[in-house]
């Protein structure tokens, strides 16, 4: 399953320089995860400061 960022999402950024696929991108008030391109790697989630990346 693909991760997604919840609204805790604070569009710091750290995630999107950190996914191995770039499937990261800054979005309308948040960052968003493209579901196609994700390998549900967690990287993303373990960089986060307010744990917003989850799995759908």
């Amino acid at each position: 399953m693909a991760y997604v960022i919840s609204d805790e999402c604070i569009s710091c950024g750290a995630c999107a320089p950190e996914c191995p696929v770039e499937a990261i991108s800054e979005g309308d008030g948040k960052y968003v995860i493209d579901a196609d391109l994700c390998t549900s790697c967690g990287t993303c989630a373990g960089v986060c400061p307010v744990g917003a990346p989850a799995e759908e």
